[in-house]
């Protein structure tokens, strides 16, 4: 079971109606998307607060979890900060190009602001959901939402492989460290290539043996959900 899962069916939030916890993410996502930015740091705050009392966890653990989208983000909004300009004496932090200069832009820095401050208050509201919906509930959740079969049984599917893929990834990775596989940085770098070569072998593997078993019993192209 992941991380997410377990954390799911032990918070606070685990028999509430994952309705009632959609329709309150959904305000809290169009308060991000339209509040000024003092009104987007204090939900953002305030959610990671309460997510993390509903889950039962310390703010820490909860702001690891922030940092991998917030690389993302950070990468994105440099992009907005950093600009050429033919008006070097508007830039900050400028460095001579040509004619033109590259610095850093005090209007994109204002939107780079605002833009994280709304990113912020979004992605800590769907965590809100994320973290306290078991998937079986997201999956009632989306039917009663109607939304297309197909759609619904790929998003089961693509959970369905996410563990295999962990499964498979640990028996590689347990067999290569036996074999001193990490015991360097060379070897690191040649042992985790050799791990994703394999790995998609083995995943393409068993997505075979999955339609062989699915074709053994008869399958009509529908899962029942």
């Amino acid at each position: 079971m992941l991380i997410i899962d377990k954390l799911a069916y032990q918070s606070r939030w685990c028999q509430v109606d994952p309705g009632h916890k959609c329709l309150i993410v959904a305000l809290l996502l169009y308060i991000a998307l339209v509040s000024k930015m003092e009104v987007q740091l204090l939900e953002c705050v305030g959610v990671a607060l309460l997510t993390c009392h509903l889950l039962r966890i310390g703010l820490l653990r909860y702001l690891r979890w922030l940092l991998i989208p917030l690389v993302f983000l950070l990468m994105g909004l440099l992009g907005i900060v950093v600009t050429v300009s033919g008006e070097p004496a508007r830039l900050w932090l400028s460095l001579p190009l040509g004619h033109s200069a590259i610095g850093v832009d005090p209007i994109g820095v204002q939107v780079a602001l605002a833009t994280l401050c709304r990113s912020l208050a979004a992605l800590t509201a769907t965590y809100l959901l994320l973290l306290t919906t078991p998937f079986n509930q997201l999956i009632r959740l989306l039917q009663a939402c109607h939304l297309p079969k197909v759609l619904i049984e790929h998003l089961m599917l693509t959970y369905r492989f996410i563990f295999i893929l962990i499964e498979e990834a640990q028996a590689i990775h347990q067999a290569q460290s036996l074999r001193f596989g990490y015991r360097n940085l060379s070897t690191s770098f040649r042992s985790l290539a050799m791990l994703v070569g394999l790995l998609l072998e083995r995943v393409i593997r068993r997505n075979e043996q999955m339609n062989i078993a699915l074709e053994m019993k008869h399958f009509d192209g529908e899962f029942r959900l």
